[in-house]
């Protein structure tokens, strides 16, 4: 072998990341003696509050954007003693934070509407659905006062189904059959001794050993299939019948299974995940009720910002506002539309962020099927078809009925559905997922909802992405003039409500900083 087809420790370590995540990533550097053997740090656990502005500053603050971050803002300065006014254009707050119940409608921008005819106690996030638990959005639920429960971000039990493959199969079964030959190829290149020029004797033998756990490979270091590819039948009184033998590992491969069982490795999809009881906006109207109701003028449609020498004016249709200062919440792509003074690079920073879209579908049904028929509770089915995914709830088990999301796909998938109205995004998404759970996924739905986030008013994306963080990106982080701005898609922690939280923090700290110094 020549020195160049070498495997050295780096890339057998990144190898091995890719295939079984971070967790199989540390045991094999443990095998290999590179890890530490105990944390080097103490887990801070979050506190109830973790945040707050020191001292308290008279100012009056007007707030473009009643979602989750200029709640946030408005929620933070109201406790350090500020006047703040929340201008929002729709007729609720919480923005992209919705959660859809029965009789709710939503209108999108070419005028369709739909009505929720869920079942009481039966609810849709439609935006956000998950929280990991090192996100300071777990920070507010607590101070809040908002319940949460877990989220069931993997299960075993789930499907994986690839336009590879002739029928579904059960997440533990995909893995078990990519790890098991991923590690048999490692461990017979061990064993031949095609590593030999980058790793000790002790090297090979503790990875082999490793291989033989991560595989559940057999003497010969062949992966022949194994008690975690799951049963037909399981083991109770008799042994149980197991699932047949493994496919070949070209058919593995050729089923393309690779992305879907690596949803999960990125560091933002923490296992456990969390939800708030009873519907994500559980968290917005907690802020609401924070902020006071009164302090939030919904059916406000903002027409234009000023900033001034000595405030800001915000006009917007009805009126004028005049504040000390303005911080603006909008997606960027919305905000660079409003009439400004704000100077041309502030203008071509907010154009820069490209809008993404978005789209999710809840399927109402009168029987939780889910659990009954396939012993599925919670988690999420990943595909390869233009669904994306499907999840299934992660509470009200055992009860008589449930909403399973068809869909939650971006970009060109969500283009595609967004395209279409709410009854064909419907027949569509239940033809796909009818391919992993049969006629009853279609027969046995009781109703549904569908958004498409580039086509919901004032807001139009489900998220926006900067090309680089540079550049304007930059500008946005500092105020133009008394006016600020703030947002997820001001942090690299786009599309997630922690983003917002987090920007919110940075925004209300750089203004009450300046207050405070009494600089204007």
């Amino acid at each position: 072998m020549g020195e160049d087809r070498v495997l050295t420790r780096r890339a057998l370590l990144v190898g091995v990341g890719a295939a079984g995540g971070a967790g199989a990533m540390f045991a094999a550097m443990g095998a290999l003696g590179l890890a530490p053997d105990s944390q080097t740090k103490d887990f801070v656990p979050p506190r109830p509050s973790d945040f707050s502005l020191s001292g308290r500053a008279a100012a009056k603050v007007v707030i473009l954007g009643g979602g989750v971050a200029g709640l946030a803002c408005a929620y933070e300065l109201g406790k350090a003693g500020y006047d703040c006014t929340v201008l929002e254009a729709a007729d609720r707050a919480g923005g992209r934070n919705r959660t859809v119940r029965g009789g709710d409608r939503l209108t999108e921008l070419d005028g369709e509407t739909q009505t929720a005819e869920f079942e009481e106690g039966t609810y849709f996030n439609a935006g956000p659905g998950r929280i990991a638990p090192w996100m300071v959005t777990l920070d507010y639920c607590r101070e809040l006062g908002v319940p949460i429960e877990m989220f069931v971000n993997n299960n075993a039990s789930a499907y994986v189904y690839t336009q590879g493959m002739t029928a579904p199969i059960r997440s533990r079964t995909a893995r078990a059959d990519l790890y098991g030959y991923v590690a048999e190829l490692l461990a017979k290149a061990t064993d031949a001794g095609a590593l030999n020029q980058r790793l000790t004797k002790d090297d090979r033998e503790r990875l082999s050993e490793f291989l033989r756990h991560f595989g559940d490979l057999g003497p010969d270091l062949g992966y022949n299939g194994s008690t975690r590819r799951g049963f037909e039948t399981y083991p109770g009184v008799g042994d149980g019948i197991p699932i047949p033998a493994p496919s070949s590992l070209q058919d593995v491969l050729a089923a393309g299974t690779g992305r879907a069982i690596t949803m999960d490795f990125g560091y933002e999809q923490a296992t456990p995940m969390f939800q708030p009881v009873g519907g994500m906006d559980s968290i917005v109207t907690a802020l609401v009720r924070a902020v006071g109701p009164d302090r939030i003028r919904t059916g406000t449609r903002v027409t234009g910002v000023k900033d001034l020498p000595d405030g800001v004016e915000v006009t917007h249709r009805g009126g004028a506002f005049r504040a000390d200062y303005c911080i603006a919440t909008l997606p960027p792509h919305l905000l660079a539309r409003l009439p400004h003074n704000l100077g041309g690079p502030v203008t071509a920073a907010l154009r820069t962020p490209v809008p993404i879209a978005a789209g999710k579908l809840g399927l109402e049904y009168g029987r939780r099927w889910w659990e009954i028929d396939d012993r599925i509770y919670g988690g999420i089915t990943e595909t390869d078809l233009d669904i994306t995914h499907i999840w299934y709830p992660s509470h009200g088990y055992h009860s008589r009925s449930g909403l399973v999301v068809g869909y939650y796909n971006s970009e060109e998938n969500a283009e595609l559905y967004g395209r279409l109205s709410h009854g064909e995004r419907r027949d569509r998404a239940l033809t796909q997922g009818k391919k992993i759970h049969g006629e009853k996924y279609r027969s046995e739905l009781r109703s549904s909802v569908s958004v498409a986030w580039q086509r919901q008013p004032y807001i139009e994306g489900g998220w926006a992405v900067w090309p680089s963080y540079t550049g304007g990106f930059t500008v946005l982080q500092h105020p133009a003039g008394r006016v600020y701005f703030a947002g997820d898609w001001l942090t690299r922690l786009v599309a997630w409500q922690a983003g917002a939280l987090e920007s919110a923090r940075k925004v209300v700290t750089d203004l009450h900083s300046r207050v405070l110094q009494g600089t204007s």
